[in-house]
């Protein structure tokens, strides 16, 4: 909020000055009321900043570290607020304002969907959709690193190369009519151990149909709208597959697995194991068109707001 001069924190509270905020696919859906806010409510689940007051009671926490944060409560897309300390993590020197706010909330989405929703072993065939957007960089470097093999999918030749560049072994357009076809064939009949489907309603069946036997199906985003439901017999008819719906904040519930977490994500991206794709940063004064052109699919990697 432009021109907000946040409250003094309260006990537990700290009051920071945004540097960077993260725009992510979850926004539109606050703002569309798919993922419905108690209203009054802001926009914006990430960024960085800096401390400029403290609440009595917080400890671990100087004026003027840099920190970043994911998650409730809803507002980043502010110049200052106050925020919880515990939902705190200090930015290591190795890793830039810009870089921390672009990775709280996909990093750490690629690092539970590869960790947790799915532990990938070494030798898993791993179908990521959305491979060169914001998340699926993310995970494509990060199954990679885990020793997959990793078949994305994009929607234009700009983005297969982007992917290709980011861990993935094999490209399927979306728009493709043969996708699952050539999933089986690149899999040698089998299918795909696991399938990350960011995109909803639309390839539901169609990610399941890919899926080899006992096979995991992770759905964690909605770009084309909640999934619908549907009958469970639909696992069984396809090899007794496991379908799972993983939200962050279940993750991270607890400070220290959030801290792990952001130790874990910022020492592979201070090791260049994973590589932050800033691609495009717009004032925050801009963010309607920011939120346009990521529901059009016009970018690529992370986009951060500036305030």
């Amino acid at each position: 909020m432009v021109g907000f001069r946040a409250l003094p924190p309260n006990s537990n509270e700290v009051t920071i000055r945004n540097t960077a905020i993260g725009l992510n696919f979850i926004d539109t859906y606050h703002r569309s009321g798919l993922y419905p806010v108690e209203l009054p409510s802001h926009l914006g689940l990430e960024g960085s900043a800096v401390i400029t007051d403290l609440g009595k009671d917080v400890d671990g926490f100087n004026l003027g570290d840099r920190v970043a944060y994911v998650g409730l409560p809803i507002g980043a897309y502010s110049e200052q607020r106050n925020y919880p300390a515990n939902g705190l993590v200090k930015i290591p020197e190795s890793i830039s304002n810009e870089q921390a706010a672009a990775s709280m909330l996909k990093g750490l989405t690629a690092w539970y969907l590869a960790n947790k929703s799915y532990p990938i072993k070494i030798g898993d065939d791993v179908l990521i959709y959305a491979a060169a957007g914001g998340v699926g960089l993310f995970l494509s470097q990060w199954a990679h690193h885990l020793g997959a093999r990793v078949i994305g999918i994009v929607s234009t030749s700009e983005k297969a190369e982007l992917a290709q560049l980011n861990g993935c072994t094999e490209i399927i357009y979306a728009d493709d009519k043969q996708l699952v076809k050539k999933t089986r064939e690149l899999t040698n009949g089998t299918g795909v151990t696991v399938v990350y489907d960011s995109v909803g309603k639309d390839t539901f069946y169609q990610s399941l149909d890919c899926l080899q036997p006992h096979g995991v199906m992770v759905s964690y985003g909605n770009a084309t709208g909640a999934v619908e439901p549907f009958p469970v017999l639909e696992l069984a008819s396809r090899g007794s597959l496991f379908v799972t719906r993983p939200v962050l904040s279940d993750f991270i519930r607890e400070r220290q697995d959030l801290v792990d977490a952001a130790d874990e994500l910022f020492t592979l991206i201070s090791k260049k194991v994973i590589r932050v794709h800033l691609n495009t940063i717009v004032p925050l004064a801009d963010v309607a068109e920011a939120h346009a052109n990521l529901e059009s699919r016009l970018t690529t990697g992370s986009t951060i707001l500036k305030p």
